[in-house]
């Protein structure tokens, strides 16, 4: 599993006093990046080897200015060419946000996925762990 913190910061916030929703796949999108330099290791978009098939996020509590968030991230699921990233966002020892995106392994060239296979796959094995299920 893989960690990163975030400290939000003041404009994260909206009217309603919490931390904006539209914050969450921005953060959840930077803490990807050590499964994306495992295809792409200098992150060079122009060497892409992934596209995004879906994404879904559940906000089960309220993120609060002045609160560091740790975000969890490990695949839940690693198929032939896709897999599902599931990421859950902590704050003050509770899960508040739980999402789910489906990347592909994909030839910008071809326009077609690829298989993952070899130290490619096996590396990607080491981040599978069972998704949270529990209900809010």
């Amino acid at each position: 599993m893989l960690t990163r913190t975030i400290e939000p910061a003041f404009y994260d916030t909206d009217a309603l006093g919490h931390i904006n929703n539209t914050r969450l796949p921005a953060w959840f999108e930077l803490a990807r990046n050590e499964l994306f330099r495992l295809f792409t290791p200098d992150l060079d978009p122009a060497k892409w080897r992934l596209i995004m098939a879906r994404m879904e996020i559940d906000y089960r509590a309220e993120l609060h200015y002045g609160h560091d968030i740790e975000i969890r991230t490990y695949l839940s699921r690693l198929g032939k060419s896709s897999f599902t990233v599931t990421q859950e966002a902590h704050q003050q020892g509770v899960m508040t946000n739980i999402g789910h995106t489906v990347l592909v392994h994909f030839d910008h060239h071809t326009k077609a996925s690829v298989p993952i296979t070899g130290a490619l796959r096996e590396a990607l094995m080491e981040h599978l762990h069972e998704a949270e299920t529990a209900e809010a």
